[in-house]
């Protein structure tokens, strides 16, 4: 008889149920098991499996209660994790298409902690277009550097339609090197276009759509910071950024024209360079390089302190991770509240049926079940139980995404990462709620527990 058999079937034994347990592990996993022991151990798991559904389905009140609980935990934690990776994942997309291999000189030094000393700043003079133009032309290292601002217009009109408070930005030439964007009508500003300074607009997509909802903006014209500009271009649909870059509400237009109209040096225009280096030079090399230079165009002395700001994409990244880690240990104690009240639930309910099937456990004992089975009996029961709350919770965040991103600009998925950890915290609190209730079970005495009926 394989061991199998004998752990199973040999009445005179008398092992603790761990030993049962972990023998009938042993041999079902790890060892190779032949047709007999895998056939009983399944027989084994069908029994548990059959008892735990009958008893599920007799006590359906208790059971939808298990349920509601177990599920209302489940839909807590995975729901808010749910939020903060999708948010994490928007604004971490946000910050890649900024660039990694991108400086960014500007007055300003990107805040990436409450102490942040703005007095320091407040008198450093903002970056030139000549700095820019200094920049391209002193450094090898550079692929391209672009200059530009920001100005808000009021109003922005073509023919009868209008639409208001849209950003115009001033760029150089090479903006198109350093920015990713796609096109959906027209081209891109030529080099005599850039240089000379020629009054035409690339718009962004919702200005477009207010501006010509017939289409066919190409040839037209805008009115747009008191001038009128040809539209040569409309940018491809980009949705919101959380950055704040998004192409949809702006309109581009060459820094030498905008110039003549605007002052872009002051600080309301909020002027800055950008710096992007060639294939193969790494930030760090690149930095040094761009300081050298700037604190040279400025005349720095070697004592004196940096009067500009060097900022990149991963000084954003750095403080998004510290802080969405300590959004998700929020995360993880808000939902651990409502999976410890669904735990208790679920081992409040598994110990009031094992009260009422006592004597069905004694009469069990009495033919020679043993103890390992009417553990696994019970522990079953609560793992389903709580399998079946955490797909029910699981399914509801499902739907609650699918309709917010139906309805929002903002996309909220449910990761496969999420549904795996939502599943193993159901089983792991069915294993934890259910285990002394089945351990209790398992060691009632057959006698005592037939009389107790």
């Amino acid at each position: 008889m394989c061991k199998f058999s004998k752990i199973s079937y040999n009445k005179q034994q008398q092992k603790p149920e761990f030993s049962y347990i972990y023998e009938i592990c042993c041999h079902s996993f790890l060892l190779p098991l032949d047709n007999h022991d895998f056939m009983l151990f399944l027989r084994f798991l069908a029994e548990s499996f059959n008892f735990a559904l009958h008893a599920l389905s007799v006590n359906k009140l208790r059971t939808f209660l298990s349920l509601l609980g177990i599920s209302i935990g489940i839909f807590a934690i995975i729901s808010v994790l749910t939020v903060v990776d999708s948010l994490e994942k928007n604004v971490r997309g946000s910050v890649a298409s900024l660039g990694d291999n991108v400086l960014y000189i500007q007055k300003w030094p990107w805040a990436t902690s409450s102490d942040y000393p703005w007095w320091k700043y407040l008198n450093r003079p903002s970056p030139s277009l000549q700095e820019a133009e200094d920049i391209k032309r002193r450094l090898l290292s550079v692929e391209a550097v672009s200059f530009q601002a920001w100005i808000l217009s009021k109003t922005i009109k073509a023919g009868k339609n209008s639409v208001e408070n849209v950003g115009v930005m001033p760029v150089s030439h090479d903006y198109e090197q350093i920015k990713l964007f796609d096109l959906v009508e027209g081209r891109y500003f030529t080099e005599s276009e850039s240089a000379g300074g020629s009054p035409v607009a690339i718009i962004g997509y919702d200005v477009y759509d207010k501006l010509f909802p017939n289409g066919n903006a190409i040839g037209k014209d805008i009115l747009a910071l008191g001038r009128k500009m040809s539209v040569i271009g409309v940018f491809a649909k980009e949705g919101s950024s959380l950055v704040g870059n998004s192409m949809d509400e702006l309109v581009l237009t060459p820094v030498k024209y905008a110039r003549n109209i605007v002052d872009i040096t002051v600080d309301q225009s909020q002027p800055w360079i950008q710096v992007k280096g060639k294939a193969g030079i790494n930030n760090a090399e690149l930095k040094d390089e761009v300081r050298g230079i700037m604190r040279s165009l400025r005349q720095l002395s070697p004592r004196e302190e940096d009067n500009f700001a060097l900022n990149e994409s991963s000084l954003l990244s750095a403080g998004i991770t510290s802080i969405f880690g300590v959004i998700n240990i929020a995360g993880w104690i808000i939902g651990g509240f409502s999976i410890l009240v669904g735990g208790f639930g679920i081992a409040n309910i598994m110990f009031v049926s094992v009260k009422e099937r006592t004597s069905i456990i004694g009469i069990q004992k009495s033919l020679g079940a043993k103890r390992y089975f009417i553990l696994m009996q019970f522990l079953v029961e609560s793992i389903i139980l709580c399998l079946v709350g955490g797909i029910i919770g699981l399914m509801i965040v499902f739907g609650l995404t699918y309709l917010a991103s139906a309805s929002m600009d903002f996309k909220i998925a449910l990761s496969s990462g999420n549904i795996i950890t939502g599943l193993v915290i159901s089983v792991s609190i069915g294993v934890i709620s259910g285990f002394i209730p089945a351990y209790t079970a398992s060691r009632l005495d057959p006698v005592e527990a037939i009389r107790a009926s």
